[in-house]
């Protein structure tokens, strides 16, 4: 075997090592289904206070129950009904999840959001997603239909407009073939680098589409999507905000501002209902 073709496997160890250790590995045990009762309770009728239900959207290596094991006892106890699911999965790889082709993804959303509305009877729903999960739903929005069923996106640490892995991903062409070979074995891995075919077509004409509010969540200390202004969205209806102009105590990464981040959850309760929003402060996370 050829030198640089001996560095291939190395580098593609190094780039998937780097994702997987970003993401969480507690609770894989309990992955198999989500509880029955207020999260994914399909008998669960939005309230007059509450009237849209939400769909929550994991990221990348993720799965639908430990993406969400805080967040969603969170909103389900502020009267929400909430509902998750898995995505992107490849064959022979369980519990890992968000691997597949975005765009196919997104008509797997596409397909639960439409589950969701039937169940709950409402006319839209709300999607919350963090990382690859924030980014994804907008291929839906602007491609599938979504736009005409969803109120509002709320990005927590999504890379909207690609990320290097902290100048990582700049090495790819440097090996000739490697980025052939993420994409045969987890294409959603290529699609999130800077400059994909993927993210040129999401985000010609514009990061929005009308009709539908935008809050992105970002916390300076993003380790994994980078920078981190550039999970920003621009255009209409659009809410960025940066968690440490909220609490610059708050030293949350790209992992904790989605798994137990209370501060980060409060801006989101607020995105999901802003005539009833209140001030997020550092305070915000013991409320």
């Amino acid at each position: 075997m050829l030198p640089w073709k001996r560095a291939l496997r190395p580098l593609t160890a190094l780039l998937l090592t780097a994702a997987v250790a970003l993401v969480p590995a507690a609770g894989v045990a309990q992955a198999a289904a989500a509880p029955s009762r207020g999260w994914n309770d399909y008998t669960c009728k939005p309230s007059a206070a509450h009237p849209r239900p939400v769909v929550l959207v994991h990221g990348t290596f993720a799965n639908s129950v430990d993406n969400w094991l805080a967040l969603a006892p969170y909103l389900e106890n502020r009267d929400y009904c909430v509902f998750s699911f898995d995505y992107g999965q490849l064959s022979g790889v369980p519990l890992f999840h968000g691997l597949g082709p975005i765009d196919k993804s997104a008509e797997q959303l596409k397909t639960f959001v439409d589950k969701v509305l039937a169940a709950t009877g409402a006319p839209e729903t709300d999607l919350v997603g963090h990382s690859q999960g924030g980014l994804m739903p907008r291929y839906y929005l602007k491609f599938l239909g979504g736009a005409a069923k969803v109120n509002a996106l709320v990005g927590i640490a999504p890379d909207n407009h690609g990320t290097t892995l902290s100048g990582l991903t700049s090495l790819l062409p440097y090996f000739p073939g490697i980025q052939d070979l993420l994409t045969t074995h987890t294409p959603a891995l290529a699609d999130q680098v800077v400059g994909s075919p993927f993210l040129t077509k999401l985000n010609e004409g514009g990061d929005t589409v009308p009709g539908v509010t935008y809050t992105v969540l970002a916390t300076k200390y993003d380790e994994v999507v980078t920078p981190y202004r550039s999970q920003f969205l621009s255009g209409s209806g659009v809410h960025n905000i940066l968690l440490q102009d909220l609490c610059a105590l708050d030293l949350s990464e790209h992992v904790a501002i989605g798994l137990f981040d209370r501060i980060a959850f409060h801006e989101v309760a607020n995105a999901l209902d802003p005539a009833h929003a209140t001030p997020t402060t550092c305070a915000s996370a013991f409320s």
